[in-house]
């Protein structure tokens, strides 16, 4: 993995400040990663947003990196909304400013970005798109929802294995505030600090 990024895992990263209520919330995940890896089976996970354009996709990044950091193979993260916008951009400057290289592949109203955590892995695919979009997959899943909205209002997930929410506040609040990039910054650490401690806790 990058230095940068490593050093922000190390610095900012401490999944001993995991709540015990968060911890509840976030052991349906572990068990149903824990299942997959125990069964010898591929692992898919699709975070889900509303607009696909914040919180789930740094929850797909932040579980792909924890995935590779803690070595679990045959692990995929994918995202997705109940409907499409555009990846926010002040998540890709997030990204960056935390260690990932991320990189426009595309432009447009929809750019798709290349957010790569170490030289030689596959990067990360990010570009905002409906949670049943081709790009994801389509069946053996568990679908993570991320918002509440989400999850209120996506009540049947085609093709889901588990339906798990594990929610977090939008940081879309802290636009065009003093506060947004230290708003950014904190949720990204806390989702990241959340999917650190979730996959710390699988056996191979």
């Amino acid at each position: 993995m990058y230095q940068k990024l490593l050093e922000f895992i190390k610095d900012d990263i401490d999944i001993n400040n995991v709540s015990d209520k968060r911890k509840s919330i976030l052991q349906p995940l572990i068990d149903f990663v824990q299942l997959k890896i125990d069964n010898k089976q591929d692992i898919n996970i699709n975070f889900i947003c509303t607009h696909n354009s914040r919180r789930s996709h740094l929850s797909q990044v932040w579980a792909q990196v924890a995935a590779t950091y803690f070595e679990l193979p045959n692990m995929q993260c994918y995202s997705g909304g109940t409907e499409q916008t555009a990846l926010f951009p002040k998540v890709a400057e997030t990204l960056a400013n935390q260690g990932l290289n991320v990189f426009k592949i595309t432009e447009g109203n929809n750019p798709v970005y290349g957010i790569k955590f170490s030289e030689n892995d596959m990067p990360v695919i990010g570009f905002s798109k409906k949670f049943d979009d081709q790009f994801n997959p389509t069946a053996s899943f568990a679908a993570v929802m991320t918002c509440s909205q989400a999850d209120g209002g996506c009540p049947f997930i085609a093709g889901a294995e588990k339906r798990i929410p594990i929610t977090y506040e939008d940081p879309k609040i802290s636009d065009n505030s003093a506060d947004q990039t230290m708003v950014y910054e904190q949720r990204s650490a806390e989702i990241a600090t959340e999917m650190f401690y979730v996959f710390s806790k699988i056996t191979l």
